[in-house]
């Protein structure tokens, strides 16, 4: 990966990437540390921290990799406590850390609703707040993003996660009114889709149809998000706040989402 950013971009600038240790976290960590930055990660997998660790100091980057389950409150602020004591400071926050799986909305149990409205939109919540509060507010900067999903039309295949993004999508614009006074921006990037791992749950036809349902007639790179990431965060971005930045292809002025079966094909 080679980065379209100065290297001193975010030099004495400390991000903090949540789901930073694959994918789009570690797209985003990487770019943040070529361009300089000091770089804390947190995921609820060990395992993905080490790698993601590793790959960041091989850049040369100062890490610091900290187990989070963001659900939880009390870890969140142990988290941030944690940056702020290794660093000194916390600049910039990505929320990047989600998960959800397909299903049909019929099929959605309430603890499938649950898991991913607490994961994607509570724990958004808790992060975003405990950064803000303790540390970017007092500071008098920062710049937060949060990764959310194009859902103007709905999520059809993914209620729970088209309602969690949602609702940060909002989250985003309050925000950015509310705290522009104490000069921290807010915005957010919504990635179309994009060739990480976390892809292959959804097959490779799906995958194929949704290609064909692209205007560039391709997948997205985690680096394409990770620029887009950057370059929001960056002080290229400083009179813009509480907007979304689609990273698409284009696929949201065009073509369906997913594919909504058809009553007379029921077993």
């Amino acid at each position: 990966m080679t980065s379209p950013f100065s290297t001193e971009l975010f030099r004495g600038q400390v991000a903090l990437i949540t789901g930073g240790g694959t994918g789009l976290g570690l797209a985003t960590a990487e770019l943040l540390a070529r361009s300089g930055a000091c770089i804390a990660i947190a995921s609820r997998k060990q395992q993905n921290l080490d790698a993601g660790a590793d790959r960041l100091r091989e850049l040369g980057a100062e890490c610091l990799a900290q187990p989070c389950d963001i659900r939880d409150p009390v870890a969140v602020d142990a988290l941030v406590a944690a940056v702020q004591e290794r660093f000194g400071r916390l600049d910039l926050l990505v929320n990047n850390a989600g998960g959800q799986f397909p299903t049909p909305a019929e099929a959605l149990t309430n603890k499938g609703w649950d898991s991913v409205i607490r994961n994607n939109l509570s724990g958004t919540w808790y992060m975003t707040r405990a950064v803000a509060t303790g540390a970017m507010i007092p500071a008098g900067s920062g710049v937060i993003i949060n990764v959310i999903a194009e859902v103007k039309r709905g999520f059809p295949g993914m209620v729970h996660t088209g309602a969690a993004r949602a609702g940060v999508e909002n989250m985003t614009r309050t925000l950015a009114v509310e705290w522009a006074r104490h000069g921290v921006r807010v915005n957010a990037v919504a990635p179309g889709v994009i060739r990480t791992s976390a892809l292959s749950r959804y097959g490779e036809g799906l995958l194929e149809m949704r290609r064909q349902e692209i205007p560039f007639k391709r997948l997205g790179t985690p680096y394409e998000v990770a620029t887009s990431i950057c370059f929001l965060l960056s002080s290229a971005a400083s009179y813009i706040t509480g907007e979304t930045l689609f990273v698409d292809g284009g696929a949201r002025l065009w073509g369906r989402t997913w594919a909504i079966p058809d009553p007379q094909e029921r077993p």
